[in-house]
């Protein structure tokens, strides 16, 4: 099968799979031909040939060998026809053999309607020629005339579209001895030559002759618009040289081209024969003088559309169809076209040279490949040369009715040898009937060490101008000329955009697959939606993709199928409807009411309830209504899936993983009934998770669900909530809290602390503000209660916080109350706490009353301890006022655990007379030895649990008489080991000078009999 091999028609009755076969042999010849292969789905009928390779053009020598036909297939959907090109279809031009290519347009009845040739020119060998034989006596001797005749004949290229010969003999007369046009071939002509006799005469009447030639002999067999040529061959006398001188410029004015034997007087037409060998000097070179009229011009001008192999590729437009001709201009390409109106006109529309930049060399425009694919924007058109200076290009143009033809871009491949442009398509994607972007593929773009292809993606701008959006490829480990065929299939997957074939017929080792791309908007998904390998299918199929078309339902199921050619074979491939799966849950009752225990499981009394799970099948690709088909189908149902235990479990029999339905495409749901019970638990507050998961029982026949469909339903089964408004629940939540601390008068009315110093110094105003923490209290205890005079409060709750020097200790439930309270600290944040109350949820006039206890700090020591509850529920409270009860307790430390001591043994001193002298005294110590100082130590200890502030010691030393004399002096005092702590001394009332006085009748000063020296210290 020809590369380009598959193309489709759609027929009344039974659609036809057209099949090209390029290497199909008609008798000796490789012309190619068309196959014909029925679609009729309950036969298996063998493909018929179509014999379109006998086709034949009338008055041209012809070479059909190799021709490739049906190599380019186009079908044309309105009438059912479609065009068959050969683009090597050859035809002899003199020596020359031109391909300029054929292409046959065939009725939906599969008769040739119609043989284009567009590229098809006359020989320039297309000549008349008409020799003009002097026969008479005076030619001697004749044998040799035969032989420079048969000579001259041999010369020429004699058949159909090319020189055709008659002859005239004169001498007194003229004799026709054969007509133009009625011997075909050379052979036939020399022939013909060799049986004729020499007419004679007594006069040789050279102007007769010719007058009878150009009056009468042109016009025996004489074709339009072929060149008219008149050799004369005579002795050069003649008997009518006064009718001569008119004759010749009769001829002229006839466009008749003379050339004369004989003739003296004209060098380059005439040749005087004097002997044999002279004779055949003359033939050569006239030969060589009639040959050059069928070659190219002195000036060197090259191929026209000698070569253009037309038929390359085609595509049809609205008003005719358009042909690729590859090999025309010197193989720069160029676009034909023809047009419905007038079938036998081929307007040249783009040639190869007309890309060529003003300062690129010929030599390099020489090597484009042609245009040979075209797309329609509205009326714009792209042509493909994917061998233009090695990298490849996509001409944009537009052509008018007019013929103008207006270039507006050139897309440039990007590396050499990678083919870009061999393959073009044009995508309307949305379908609004303007294009959307240009594909171009480089098949052999080489990348990692592999000819892998690419597909370039262009956007079309309404203004007709290409613009580059980005590229996409798929790339293997394999040697994937990925883009070796695009093709647009109608929308596959209901999603109303049209969807990309691409074919990579050198995948798995030559087997080939195609991969389909889904069109999204106005552009193109970049990763594949499915693959199709020839290596699945287990047929021996190689080159799978090289040729692509999708325009045929071959089912009659409504839905395009795909044709793919591959070598010497071509495969359709049905396709499959896409449907999705709609599931819908009902639940009876909408909601769980764990308030109504209507049934028993396991022993238990438990809410029970039942789901109904509904599927259909909704199709999304337009089929025939007839077709609904039925599906089998699965699904699976889980409640609360990610718990354990869960919540919610399905009854015994309805336990199955897996049930089945048969569903019809298109048709209502169907439906089964499901029971369930809810278990007991204490989270009320989150609802259930349902997951229902859905499947297709085969997955090889019948339609095929939407991959971008979900196949799980995931919802929600709530729980009612008890309250008047489904949504949300008004609770009322109360918060009522004491302590159990002391407080000043309380503290103060027991008898035995009526002494204590806070108690005699304490202000009346300052004693109910003030609490006491007794020696040895190491806890405070606040009693609270929790009171929902509304709705139930679901998510109700305690933030809990406290100053720095109170620690959480616990929280204890009184009561026996069925109201549970969770406490958790906060994240960091150590004297908070939040508690649950009840999860989840607090019923509607229920009370709790609990304990907190917390401990006092002994690093941190605050003048006031605080606490504070604030309580809230995930509903909105009807009065938030009484939801928060703050505690505030300033307070006085009981500190009666401070100890005083002092030195056990403390110095004491007498004052004694002098015995030596009855006016001097010394001061002795108890010892009896004599001291210049003493030294006082005392000692207070805190052994209690809680620091002591403001500890204010005062001593009295009682040294300073009556007569205010100052028996001691205090020279250094200090306190240790309390920083901040000062000392403050009280100087008395002295005199610096001694007075006399006794004190001898005085054991011992104190306060009755003398004044103090008073140190006094602060802590």
């Amino acid at each position: 099968m020809g590369r380009r091999g598959v193309s489709e028609g759609e027929f009344p009755v039974l659609g036809k799979l057209l099949v090209g076969s390029p290497f199909e042999s008609t008798g000796k010849q490789q012309t190619g031909d068309v196959f014909r292969c029925p679609l009729d789905t309950r036969n298996s009928v063998n493909c018929s040939r179509l014999h379109l390779g006998k086709l034949s053009l009338d008055n041209v020598s012809e070479r059909k060998d190799k021709m490739r036909l049906g190599m380019t297939l186009t079908s044309n959907p309105k009438d059912n026809s479609f065009v068959t090109c050969g683009p090597l279809w050859s035809h002899e031009c003199g020596s020359s053999l031109y391909s300029t290519g054929i292409c046959s347009r065939v009725s939906r009845n599969f008769r040739l309607s119609h043989t284009i040739a567009p590229a098809l020119q006359r020989c320039e060998t297309f000549m008349d020629i008409v020799i003009v034989l002097d026969g008479s006596n005076s030619i001697y001797p004749w044998y040799e005339v035969q032989d420079f005749l048969i000579n001259i004949l041999q010369k020429f290229y004699i058949g159909p579209g090319q020189t055709q010969v008659g002859v005239i003999q004169y001498g007194s007369t003229v004799v026709h001895e054969f007509s133009l046009g009625e011997y075909q071939t050379v052979e036939e002509v020399v022939e013909a030559a060799r049986n004729i006799d020499q007419r004679g005469g007594e006069e040789t009447r050279t102007a007769l002759g010719i007058n009878v030639a150009r009056s009468e002999a042109f016009k025996r067999g004489g074709r339009p618009g072929a060149q008219k040529v008149m050799i004369v061959i005579t002795d050069g006398e003649s008997h009518d040289s006064p009718q001569l001188q008119q004759a010749v410029p009769d001829s002229k004015e006839d466009n008749i081209t003379m050339y004369a034997i004989a003739r003296p007087d004209d060098k380059h037409f005439f040749f005087k024969v004097t002997d044999e060998s002279a004779l055949k000097d003359i033939v050569d070179a006239l030969g060589e003088r009639i040959f050059s009229l069928e070659g190219t011009s002195s000036q060197g001008r090259g191929f026209g559309l000698q070569m253009a192999q037309a038929g390359f590729s085609s595509h049809l437009v609205k008003d005719g169809i358009l042909l690729g001709a590859v090999g025309a201009y010197n193989w720069n390409g160029a676009v034909l076209k023809e047009t419905n109106m007038e079938k036998s006109f081929h307007q040249i529309l783009l040639q190869g040279r007309v890309s060529r930049g003003a300062d690129e060399p010929r030599s390099v425009s020489g090597l484009l490949g042609g245009f040979t694919h075209f797309v329609s924007w509205i009326s714009a058109l792209r042509g493909r040369a994917p061998r233009f200076n090695h990298t490849g290009k996509v001409i944009v143009f537009t052509l008018k009715n007019t013929g103008n033809l207006t270039i507006l871009e050139a897309l440039l491949g990007e590396q050499i040898g990678s083919y870009f442009g061999s393959e073009l398509l044009s995508m309307d994607i949305n379908g609004d009937g303007h294009t959307d972007v240009l594909l171009v593929a480089a098949p052999m773009f080489y990348s990692e060490g592999w000819e892998k292809g690419k597909v370039y993606i262009y956007t079309v701008t309404p203004q007709v101008h290409a613009q580059h959006r980005g590229r996409w490829s798929f790339l293997t480990a394999l040697r994937t000329p990925f883009g070796s065929a695009l093709a647009q299939i109608p929308d596959m997957n209901g999603d109303g955009f049209r969807e990309l074939v691409v074919g990579a017929p050198l995948e798995d080792d030559h087997q080939g697959a195609v991969y389909v791309f889904y069109g999204q908007d106005k552009t193109i998904q970049h990763q594949y939606r499915q693959r199709l390998s020839a290596a699945g299918f287990n047929a021996g199929l190689q080159y799978f993709g090289q040729s692509l078309h999708g325009v045929l339902d071959v089912n009659g199921d409504g839905l395009v199928d795909l044709a793919v050619g591959a070598l010497g074979a071509a495969v359709i491939i049905w396709s499959r409807g896409v449907v999705r799966i709609q599931a819908k849950l009902i639940f009876e009752p909408e909601k769980v009411n764990v308030f109504n225990k209507d049934c028993r499981r396991g022993g238990k009394e438990v809410t029970c309830m039942s789901v109904i799970v509904c599927l259909s099948l909704e199709p999304r690709t337009k089929t025939k209504t007839k077709n609904r088909t039925d599906v089998g189908v699965w699904y699976s149902l889980a409640l609360d899936e990610r718990r354990f235990p869960p919540r919610a479990v399905l009854d015994e029999l309805d336990r199955q993983q897996r049930r089945s339905l048969v569903l019809q495409t298109g048709g209502g749901p169907s439906c089964q009934r499901l029971g369930f019970s809810i278990q007991e638990t204490t989270d009320y507050g989150r609802p259930i998770a349902v997951v229902l998961e859905t499947g297709q029982q085969n997955l090889d026949e019948g339609p095929v669900l939407d991959p971008d469909w979900p196949s799980v339903l995931r919802t929600e089964l709530p729980f009612w909530n008890g309250c008047e408004q489904e949504d949300t629940c008004v609770p009322d939540l109360v918060l009522h809290g004491h302590t159990d601390l002391t407080d000043v008068q309380s503290f103060c009315s027991s008898k035995d602390r009526d002494t204590w110093s806070l108690c005699g110094h304490q202000r009346a105003s300052e004693e109910d503000s003030v609490y006491v923490v007794e020696t040895g209290r190491r806890r405070v205890v606040v009693s609270a209660r929790l009171e929902n005079q509304g709705e139930n409060a679901y998510g109700a709750n305690i933030h809990i916080s406290t100053s720095s020097n109170l620690l959480f200790s616990s929280l204890i439930v009184k009561d026996q109350s069925d109201i549970q309270i969770e406490c958790f600290s906060e994240d960091r944040l150590a004297n908070q706490r939040r508690c649950n109350i009840s999860a989840p949820f607090m019923k509607s006039l229920s009370q709790v009353s609990f304990r907190l206890e917390f401990e006092f700090s002994r690093s941190v020591f605050l003048d006031h301890a605080r606490v504070v509850m604030t309580t809230s529920s995930d509903g909105e409270d009807g009065y938030p006022d009484d939801n928060t009860n703050d505690i505030f307790l300033p307070l006085k430390y009981q500190t009666d655990r401070l100890l005083f001591t002092r030195d056990p043994n403390p110095p004491r001193f007498e004052i004694r007379s002098d015995s030596s002298s009855s006016s001097s005294s010394s001061i002795v110590g108890s010892a009896g030895q004599q001291l210049s100082d003493l030294h006082l130590t005392y000692y207070i200890q805190n052994l209690g649990i809680f620091s002591v502030q403001d500890i204010v010691f005062k001593a009295d030393i009682w040294a300073v008489t009556r007569k205010r004399n100052q028996l001691v002096n205090i020279t250094d005092y200090s306190i240790e080991q309390v920083a901040g702590s000062h000392c403050t001394l009280h100087q008395p009332r002295t005199t610096n000078e001694v007075t006399a006085e006794d004190l001898s009748h005085l054991s011992q000063l104190n306060h009755s009999n003398s004044g103090s020296l008073r140190p006094s210290s602060a802590a």
